[in-house]
């Protein structure tokens, strides 16, 4: 059997609710050239059950387990037995569009020096078993980028949009499995300091959950996680700057998952503590942001979750 062009890594942790519709979003894409690999992290629900369905589907898929040792330690695990010439991490909560490996493919072939590539993410609220996209997305609008914008802004948004070679995963030593928040943009950050290329695609290719519990909500660990990297990459004035940033980030993410206001609140005032003139420097974002904050509670849920995105 000739090594796939692309393999899809699914770590799942008490996936039982979204696996199914997420590897069939994968068995949907339009790109067939590829193996799916699903890393169960310790599940206590019935996760395994739910990869042994799904694993009879397809003989492209194949399902391992790992005891607990977190997100960043699954994802490696499964690059480690992964033989595409591309790996694509995809998180067991989200979805693609059916053209995402496809799209990869062709931005990878016409520039062969691109070490690793990511799309525009559309931000959905799931309906009956449905990520239904809101009117926003993630946006992207250069090919090449920098250090700065991963580790002050994920451009990437989420590792669900995240497509690499394989070599150059493990050029670069695979995610930090000591980092339980970050790790991300921990890994990105590796990349583009080592002098390797990320490039953009300006289309909306993945479907990313939002979600009003579970890690990507724990706002305070998030911080902590972003700072403990941070300040390995940034000189202290921009690491100032970029604080911030990632507050406005944070409030951003407070509104969008339905949180406490005050929480959100607190965040504005701690980016605009950190750096007022960088916090502004997006300024209808900016201003947006603090409306939203002080105002937030008297909008519903989904719809702070449509203009927050």
């Amino acid at each position: 059997m000739s090594d796939p062009k692309f393999s899809v890594i699914i770590p799942a942790f008490n996936a039982e609710k979204t696996l199914r519709t997420t590897v069939s979003s994968v068995l949907k894409q339009s790109e067939p050239d590829l193996e799916i690999i699903i890393v169960d992290d310790g599940s206590t629900d019935a996760t395994l059950l739910a990869m042994l369905e799904v694993g009879c589907q397809d003989l492209r898929i194949r399902a391992v387990s790992q005891p607990n040792s977190g997100v960043s330690a699954a994802r490696n695990y499964g690059a480690s037995l992964a033989r595409g010439q591309y790996l694509a991490f995809l998180d067991a909560d989200d979805q693609w569009h059916d053209e995402k490996l496809a799209e990869h493919g062709k931005v990878h072939t016409k520039d062969i020096g691109l070490d690793a590539s990511f799309a525009e993410v559309a931000f959905c609220a799931a309906q009956t078993g449905l990520l239904v996209a809101g009117p926003r997305a993630s946006k992207v609008d250069k090919r090449d980028y920098t250090l700065n914008e991963v580790v002050v802004e994920n451009a990437v948004c989420t590792t669900s949009n995240l497509v690499i070679r394989r070599d150059v995963f493990r050029q670069i030593g695979g995610f930090n499995v000591d980092l339980r928040y970050a790790e991300d943009q921990e890994f990105l950050a590796r990349l583009i300091g080592q002098g390797l290329r990320l490039g953009g695609i300006a289309r909306p290719l993945v479907r990313y959950r939002m979600s009003e519990d579970g890690l990507s909500c724990d706002f305070e660990a998030m911080l902590a996680g972003w700072r403990t990297f941070a300040c390995n990459w940034l000189e202290i004035d921009d690491l100032v700057r970029a604080e911030a940033t990632y507050c406005r980030y944070l409030a951003r993410r407070v509104l969008r998952a339905g949180g406490d206001m005050a929480v959100a609140r607190s965040y504005v005032r701690r980016g605009l503590a950190a750096h007022r003139p960088t916090f502004m420097s997006a300024r209808s974002r900016s201003l947006l942001t603090i409306c939203g904050a002080y105002a937030g509670g008297l909008m519903p849920t989904s719809m702070r979750r449509a203009v927050f995105a």
